[in-house]
């Protein structure tokens, strides 16, 4: 199978859909698997440098996304990371963006930002699979889904302290990587509703039709307490702003703009009256450069991507504080019955890092809770699985 796999599969138009396992469709066995994560990012996290963490994270996607944008590829964020499927014909680019990536963070942010390239071929071994489903989450944004507990094995397999080394990307000051669409431009975005909960849900059954009815369940709960999705998307047009922190600002310039402190020093500069065009052209109504720029507002708010799967339900979430005390007896309950793992954390407001490839076309906004959402979750899920083990083992 060519270039082309993941552009021929046919999107399911909702995101329910993820459940049914008729949707799916092996990867090709030729291709390869990309794993990136931030070693320490929870420190980090504690640091207050949760936007970095985001920032940095979702850099091997939009990198290896413009290696050739004309081919579409199945990818997941997740925070501090991200995971890739790529053809044959990207493997030797990929390790050289790859090689550049890990340089940069380690120079601009002082982070070490683990990669790998691992063949399908790891899983053939294994009782795993990697299927890769299409799902048009709005009229504007179809995202990769993922099921058959490939990636999770891979990811094991790069963090294995044997293992992993021989898959491990080097960094390379002499490597390039292209960050062009990599946008981070916007303040914090409040909840409209009190609080943003960032959730992660696992469900323990090894049996891929009780697992997807958990998922449903799941799913269904979530609509049953917090509304649909127009109500509890975090990214909404009123509480978007433009950020005018220089600070902030940076961080983007820092990746985008190398060598000398006047390009960059220019380029701050030029987002920063960019963002002030932004909010005049957006509240008046302007169209410019061909856009409409309050329509380009509703757009981005549609390409968000506040809820995602990879055999683990991933959501960010508006909502209130009885809202969340609900769906988490609902979770637990579930836990106790053995049905699934779950973590969660709770802040005032979302983050988001945008790739934006055409200002009213193909783009794309990365979704997290403020504070390290997914990071802070993903802890707690964790612990739940080592007690599971534990109890496992006891009995």
């Amino acid at each position: 199978m060519g270039d082309d796999f993941y552009a021929q599969l046919e999107p399911v138009g909702n995101f329910r859909d993820i459940t049914r396992l008729d949707v799916y469709t092996p990867a090709p066995r030729d291709w390869y698997v990309v794993v990136t994560d931030i070693r320490g990012s929870t420190r980090a996290i504690n640091e207050g440098r949760y936007k970095e963490v985001n920032l940095v994270g979702a850099t091997p996607i939009v990198a290896i996304l413009n290696i050739d944008r004309s081919i579409e590829l199945p990818y997941i964020f997740g925070g501090d990371g991200a995971t890739i499927l790529i053809p044959p014909s990207f493997v030797e680019r990929a390790k050289g963006v790859l090689a550049a990536l890990i340089e940069i963070a380690a120079v601009e942010f002082g982070f070490d930002l683990r990669a790998a390239i691992v063949p399908m071929t790891a899983l053939d071994d294994s009782a795993y699979a990697i299927l890769v489903a299409k799902i048009r989450t709005s009229e504007n944004l179809e995202q990769a889904a993922f099921t058959g507990g490939g990636l999770a094995y891979i990811e094991k397999l790069v963090k294995d302290p044997l293992q992993g080394r021989e898959l491990l990307i080097e960094r390379a000051a002499t490597a390039a990587a292209d960050m062009g669409g990599l946008e981070c431009r916007w303040q914090d975005i409040p909840s409209r509703h009190g609080e943003t909960v960032t959730l992660l849900v696992m469900a323990t059954d090894e049996m891929p039709n009780r697992s997807s009815n958990i998922y449903r369940d799941v799913i269904e709960q979530i609509e049953a307490v917090y509304g649909m999705p127009d109500q509890f998307r975090p990214i909404d047009i009123s509480t978007l702003r433009p950020s005018f922190n220089f600070g902030k600002l940076s961080l983007e310039t820092r990746l985008r703009v190398s060598g000398r402190w006047l390009g960059r020093l220019l380029y701050l500069w030029k987002i920063w009256i960019q963002n002030w065009m932004l909010l005049f052209l957006w509240r008046n109504r302007v169209e410019l450069g061909g856009v409409q720029w309050d329509e380009y507002l509703d757009l981005l708010v549609e390409t968000s991507d506040y809820r995602k799967y990879d055999d683990t339900l991933r959501m960010v979430l508006t909502g209130n504080a009885v809202q969340r005390e609900a769906l988490v007896a609902y979770l637990e309950q579930r836990h106790q019955c053995g049905d699934l793992v779950y973590g969660f954390s709770v802040s005032e407001s979302a983050v988001m890092t945008c790739v934006v490839f055409e200002r009213m076309g193909r783009q794309v906004h990365f979704v997290d809770g403020a504070g390290g959402g997914y990071a802070l979750a993903a802890r707690m899920l964790k612990q739940q699985l080592r007690e599971l083990s534990t109890a496992e083992v006891l009995v």
